[in-house]
């Protein structure tokens, strides 16, 4: 993996079935900076049944959940060409698998780690197909609490796989009150794994916050516009708001990445002190002989004379010659 944290576009069922729209996807996250690419891959038969209730009853063109997931598949070459098409475009290409069927497929596409969605963590037939491959595991929390954590975390290490551990909350779009950005350093801390955050949140905020806490992963939701069609657009970034989330993560690695050394910047910065800074100057014209009262000083800019620390002492002082209204009194004009 990379040190630098990696921005994973998320379409999930953005694309509603439509296999022009994934492809579409494709290059969108590639200009909007993102680093990969994600997909989901459903099964309707493999992983669902007619019984299984709406999260949310967003479509009038299904007339169930299980027909919204056979709408959502593709087949193993369409899925093939996809993984082509990332090749080409210069984006990784990512995808959660929710059925064996699933796993199979991708260990033949090839993909640099699996991403194993908050409802498939606990799945340990799920798990043990994907650990034979051997590929790292990004992990979602989503769904689960500490103990259900070290659970899957200790058969991640016992396989002595590379593991980044998402914090996430299932909610979409997710509130900011239930981000759990202090999450974050608790899996690092006790884990010593990379770390991620997994973001429903709709907007770009809590990925900003993320980066500023060194995030080697940040996944969001995508989707063309706000009012589009999919039960994840409450909870994704359009392309927009995607560039300006990748612009200002890499903004924040540069921050992280240049510590400041305060005197040496502000050695650098001296010819600007000057600009900005303020001179002891004649606030009346001065004659020659006149002992300079506290009436006779004022402070204006440039900063290239006398600095104000100066004042007291020219104070009491005699000039030696005529100094006009807002002239530099320098040393050399006072005894």
């Amino acid at each position: 993996m990379s040190n630098r944290c990696l921005v994973i576009a998320e379409v999930a069922q953005a694309h509603d079935g439509s296999l022009g729209m994934a492809h579409a996807f494709v290059d969108a996250a590639k200009a909007a900076g993102a680093d990969m690419v994600k997909f989901q891959m459903h099964f309707a038969s493999e992983e669902s049944t007619p019984q299984e209730p709406w999260r949310v009853a967003f479509s009038r063109q299904d007339q169930s959940r299980y027909e919204y997931w056979q709408r959502m598949e593709f087949s193993e070459t369409q899925w093939h060409e996809l993984k082509a098409h990332c090749d080409e475009a210069g984006i990784t290409f990512l995808c959660s698998p929710f059925s064996l069927r699933a796993v199979e497929i991708l260990k033949k596409i090839g993909m640099p780690a699996w991403k194993i969605a908050s409802g498939e963590v606990l799945g340990r037939k799920m798990f043990d197909a994907m650990a034979e491959a051997g590929w790292p595991m990004f992990v979602s929390t989503g769904m689960i609490g500490w103990e259900d954590i070290r659970r899957v975390v200790k058969q991640v290490q016992e396989r002595n796989l590379e593991l980044v551990l998402f914090q996430c909350t299932t909610a979409y779009p997710t509130p900011p009150k239930m981000v759990g950005l202090n999450v974050i350093e608790m899996m690092r801390q006790e884990f010593g794994c990379r770390v991620g955050l997994s973001d429903h949140s709709g907007q770009i905020y809590a990925g900003l916050a993320a980066a500023t806490l060194g995030v080697d992963a940040l996944e969001v939701h995508i989707t063309w516009h706000r009012g589009a069609f999919g039960p994840d657009v409450p909870a994704s970034l359009t392309l927009e708001d995607l560039a300006t989330l990748v612009q200002g993560v890499r903004a924040i690695e540069t921050m992280h990445a240049n510590p400041v050394d305060k005197d040496e910047l502000a050695a650098e910065l001296q010819p600007l002190r000057q600009k900005f800074g303020k001179s002891l100057v004649a606030k009346t014209s001065i004659r020659a002989g006149e002992i300079i009262a506290h009436h006779h000083l004022a402070l204006k800019k440039p900063g290239a004379g006398l600095p104000e620390d100066k004042w007291d002492e020219i104070v009491g002082r005699t000039a030696v010659r005529d100094l006009a209204k807002d002239e530099f009194i320098l040393e050399k004009d006072v005894a």
